[in-house]
C-alpha cells in the first residue's frame, strides 16, 4: 500500500491522464483533471527538490503517452534501427519532463513560497513557463502541448487570441483551481469547476468560416499512400509513379469532368532526386491538364541535399523551390554532421545516405491572381506557430507531408490537430496533402472540411477555402499569454508578501 502512495508513481499516473486530452483521445477533461492531481502532489512536497522530482515523473508519464508514436519511425527498417526504439522514447520523455521539473525545483527553491495558494500559483507559472521554454530551447518542440487538448473542441477558436500557450495557461489556471479546493476539502467547488468545463467543452457555440464562392480555384490533393518500406525500392518505383498519374488524371466529378487549377502532392511523392525527375514532371504537368503542381522531392546542389517542394508550370518545369528550414534531429540531418558523416551516420528520413541541410527559411509561392500566394510548410515545420510571420501574409498554407513514418494511431492525428490550430491561430485555410493521410481541406477556424483518411488511396477535390482577417495573435503572437504570465506572477508576488506577513493565511 505504501509503495501505491509513492508521490512518484502518483505522479507518473497524473501525467498518463493529462495526455489523454490530446489526440488521439480528445478527452479535454482528462486533462485539467490529470494536471489537477499532479500540481496536488507538487503543492503538498515537503521540499523543492521533492516537488521537482514528482514533476519530473509526471512529466515522463505525460510525454511516454503522449509521444509514443516516436517509436514508430524506428520500426519500419526494425532490422537495423529497432534497437534504438525503447532508448527514443526514455530519452525524449525524460529530456521534455525536465522543462517541467527544472522550473518548478527554481520557483520553490528561490521564491519559497509559504501558503497554499501561494505554493499552487508558483507551481503554475512553473509548469507554464517550462513549456514555453521547450517550445524554443533546442530548436524547439512543441507539439503536445497542454493547451492542444482544446484543438478537438470549438474552444480552438481561442488560439486566434492567445495560442497554444494561452490555452495552456488556461487549463493549468483550471487544474490549479481543482488542486486548491482538494487541498482545503472544498469538494462541492472540484464538482462544480468539473461540470463548469465539461459545459464549456459541450456547449461552446460555433463560429463557421466563410465558404468558398462558387468560382473559387479547384484543387486537388493527392494521397497515394506508399508504404514507406516500399516507396523507395527500385523494383516499386514505377508502380507508386503510375499511381500518381493516374490519380492526378482523374477528371473532377463535381465540377463536370473539369480539371483542377492546382494540384497538391505530399513531401517526397518522388522518389528521384528532382533533377532526374523531367519526364515524371512532364507527365503529371499533362495528366493535370494545364493546372499548376506542388510536389516534394529531395534535391542535390553538389553534395548538398535538401528536402524540397517544387512549384511546378503547365510544361512540367521547375519555376520555384522551397527548401525546407527546420529539420528533425537524429531524423533529417545529425548533430554535429562532419563527424557523422565521418562515421557513415545520416537521419532516419535521409535514403541517399547525406544528412539534410537547411533551407534558406520561410517564404512563399505566388500562385497568380486566382489562387493566390501560398504558405509552403514540409512536414515538422508546421509544429512551429511563428514562421509564418516571417513573410508577407499568405492567402493559405500548404502542408506536405509523410507520416507514414509515424504509425496510423497517434502522430498521425496529432500532426493533423496542429495544422487545424496553426488555421485558427492565423485565420488561414490549410491544405494538406499526407503520403499514407490523413490528407484534408481545413477552413480558416480549424475545422476540417473534408478529409482522406489513414491507409487510403485516393484524392481530395475542393475549393479553396476563403481566409479570414488577421487573427489578434497573428498580428500580435504570445504578447496576450505574456500578459497572463505576468499577471499571475504579480498575483504571486502579492500572495507570498502577505504569507510572509501572516504564515497562517492559506
Amino acid at each position: 500500500m505504501t509503495r501505491l502512495r509513492d508521490p512518484r508513481l502518483l505522479a507518473l499516473c497524473a501525467g498518463l491522464g493529462a495526455a489523454l486530452g490530446i489526440a488521439p483521445f480528445n478527452i479535454l477533461i482528462a486533462t485539467p483533471l490529470g494536471l489537477g492531481a499532479l500540481i496536488y502532489l507538487l503543492a503538498q512536497s515537503p521540499t523543492p527538490k521533492a516537488a521537482a522530482v514528482s514533476a519530473f515523473w509526471g512529466g515522463l508519464g505525460y510525454f511516454i503517452l503522449a509521444l509514443h508514436w516516436i517509436v514508430e519511425p524506428f520500426m519500419v527498417y526494425a532490422a537495423q534501427e529497432g534497437w534504438m526504439a525503447p532508448f527514443a522514447i526514455l530519452g525524449l520523455s525524460g529530456g521534455l519532463a525536465l522543462f517541467l521539473a527544472l522550473p518548478v525545483w527554481a520557483i520553490c527553491a528561490l521564491a519559497r513560497p509559504q501558503g497554499r495558494a501561494a505554493r499552487i500559483m508558483a507551481i503554475v507559472l512553473a509548469l507554464s513557463f517550462g513549456e514555453y521554454l521547450r517550445a524554443y530551447i533546442l530548436t524547439g518542440f512543441p507539439w503536445a502541448m497542454f493547451g492542444h487538448a482544446m484543438i478537438g473542441t470549438n474552444l480552438r477558436i481561442l488560439a486566434g487570441v492567445i495560442g497554444a500557450h494561452g490555452m495552456g495557461f488556461l487549463l493549468l489556471g483550471l487544474a490549479g483551481h481543482l488542486a486548491h479546493f482538494a487541498i482545503n476539502g472544498a469538494w462541492r467547488f472540484v464538482g462544480g469547476l468539473l461540470g463548469g468545463i465539461v459545459a464549456l467543452w459541450v456547449f461552446t457555440p460555433v463560429f463557421p468560416a466563410p465558404q468558398a464562392a462558387p468560382d473559387a480555384p479547384l484543387i486537388r490533393i493527392i494521397q497515394p499512400n506508399a508504404a514507406q518500406d516500399l516507396k523507395w525500392r527500385p523494383e516499386m518505383k514505377p508502380f507508386f509513379q503510375d499511381r500518381i498519374l493516374d490519380l492526378t488524371a482523374l477528371p473532377v466529378r463535381e465540377a463536370g469532368g473539369a480539371l483542377p487549377d492546382l494540384v497538391l502532392y505530399p513531401e517526397t511523392v518522388l522518389t528521384s532526386l528532382l533533377e532526374n525527375t523531367e519526364t515524371i514532371r512532364q507527365d503529371l504537368a499533362a495528366a493535370a491538364g494545364g493546372g499548376l503542381l506542388i510536389l516534394g522531392a529531395q534535391r542535390l546542389e553538389g553534395e548538398v541535399a535538401y528536402n524540397s517542394l517544387a512549384l511546378v508550370d503547365q510544361t512540367g518545369a521547375v519555376s520555384a523551390t522551397y527548401d525546407k528550414h527546420h529539420l528533425v534531429p537524429f531524423g533529417e540531418y545529425m548533430p554535429l554532421q562532419s563527424l557523422a558523416r565521418e562515421m557513415g551516420l545520416h537521419g532516419l528520413a535521409n535514403r541517399m545516405g547525406l544528412s539534410f541541410s537547411r533551407g534558406s527559411g520561410p517564404q512563399v509561392f505566388d500562385l497568380g491572381a486566382d489562387l493566390g500566394t501560398v504558405f509552403p510548410m514540409v512536414c515538422y515545420e508546421a509544429i512551429f506557430p511563428h514562421y509564418i510571420t516571417d513573410v508577407p501574409r499568405p492567402d493559405w498554407m500548404f502542408h506536405a507531408t509523410n507520416d507514414a513514418w509515424f504509425g496510423q494511431f497517434s502522430g498521425p492525428y496529432q500532426h493533423l490537430a496542429l495544422l487545424q490550430l496553426r488555421a485558427a491561430e492565423q485565420g488561414l485555410p490549410v491544405l494538406r496533402a499526407a503520403n499514407t493521410g490523413v490528407s484534408a481541406v481545413i477552413d480558416a477556424r480549424g475545422e476540417i472540411v473534408s478529409a482522406l483518411g489513414m491507409g487510403e488511396m485516393g484524392v481530395i477535390d475542393a475549393t479553396l477555402p476563403p481566409s479570414l482577417p488577421p487573427t489578434l495573435y497573428a498580428r500580435f503572437g504570445d504578447v496576450a499569454y505574456g500578459v497572463m504570465l505576468l499577471g499571475l506572477l504579480g498575483a504571486f508576488l502579492r500572495k507570498r508578501r502577505v504569507d510572509m506577513v501572516d504564515p497562517t493565511r492559506t
